[in-house]
């Protein structure tokens, strides 16, 4: 994939993750890797996924750069360990509102509808970590997850999908976001008399 293509597909889902509500306007980050070796191309440090531009797409390695590093995105340090972990070539690491409420109430995020149940039908983890943010902590928990599994929720901060494309990522992050506001929305109907 060429530059101006991963620009497209970066474009392209950083907007609809916004417009879907999963991303508030600088939340979130999306990274692609060239396999087997690299490069990373990952979104910079606080860049506005609704409205990418190639100025806001860095490219690294899988060793860490002291040069193009600094600019990255500080998830970077998960994006590492997730591509060094598995065969992945694209992640996206966001923040669905509803998915971050039920991860303070559970380990596990059992689907109940017919479509979550399709794509997650042993549920998506929850993992914890002291420092929830861009930690080497979560990277060498999420890492080994997600070598089998095709998203995970870090309690009270977000999700990492990774899979052979953005558009994978973009599919496990939105039916997560999906499962968790029908999950929320019986919980609230479930004791009323309709």
């Amino acid at each position: 994939m060429n530059k101006n293509e991963l620009l497209k597909e970066f474009q392209t889902f950083g907007r609809d993750l916004f417009l879907s509500g999963i991303n508030n306007s600088h939340s979130g980050n999306i990274s692609y890797c060239l396999r087997p070796a690299g490069p990373i191309t990952i979104t910079r440090s606080g860049a506005m996924l609704g409205h990418i531009s190639i100025n806001d797409l860095v490219e690294t390695g899988l060793a860490p750069d002291a040069v193009s590093d600094k600019t990255a995105s500080r998830e970077l340090v998960v994006h590492r360990a997730i591509y060094e972990g598995g065969p992945c070539r694209a992640i996206i690491h966001s923040h669905p509102p509803s998915a971050i409420a039920l991860s303070l109430k559970t380990d596990l995020i059992r689907p109940i509808d017919a479509e979550g149940s399709y794509y997650f039908p042993g549920g998506i983890k929850v993992i914890d970590a002291q420092t929830a943010v861009a930690s080497p902590e979560v990277a060498s928990k999420v890492a080994p997850l997600l070598v089998t599994e095709k998203i995970v929720v870090v309690r009270g901060h977000g999700s990492f999908a990774a899979g052979a494309s953005l558009e994978e990522c973009f599919l496990y992050t939105t039916v997560l976001e999906s499962i968790c506001k029908a999950i929320i929305n019986y919980a609230i109907i479930a004791d009323a008399d309709l």
